[in-house]
């Protein structure tokens, strides 16, 4: 009974020390509508949830993984909940994909070169 109680203690101690990755949270496409939606303006999930054809319920629990990963803050105002985009976080995505960015660049004026280089050829 001890070992037992201790493997659930431990199962309870990874569960709350365990985070999102990032990168996990926006690759969702319902997630990914949220941030462009709450980007400019901080709302409700029931305002949230009125622009996608989804229950409030499932919207919150988007909203959880998003805040778990801090792209998005809550603001209690009342009774009500306003999320709000996580400007720095975004800026870190940004940092990340910003390699990655120049790679692309590099390969792609790399393709453009060959392909005018094609092109003149064929005249």
């Amino acid at each position: 009974m001890r070992v037992y109680l201790q493997l659930i203690g431990l199962l309870f101690f990874k569960t709350i020390v365990m985070r999102r990755d990032v990168f996990q949270a926006i690759a969702d496409p319902t997630r990914r509508g949220i941030i462009a939606l709450i980007a400019l303006q901080g709302m409700s999930p029931s305002a949230i949830a009125d622009h996608f054809n989804m229950s409030r319920q499932a919207i919150s629990k988007h909203m959880k993984i998003l805040t778990e990963c801090e792209l998005v803050k809550s603001d209690h105002r009342g009774r009500e909940i306003y999320y709000q985009l996580e400007i720095n976080k975004m800026k870190e995505i940004d940092k990340w994909l910003e390699q990655y960015r120049k790679i692309w660049e590099t390969r792609f004026n790399q393709l453009d070169d060959l392909l005018l280089k094609l092109k003149n050829k064929k005249k």
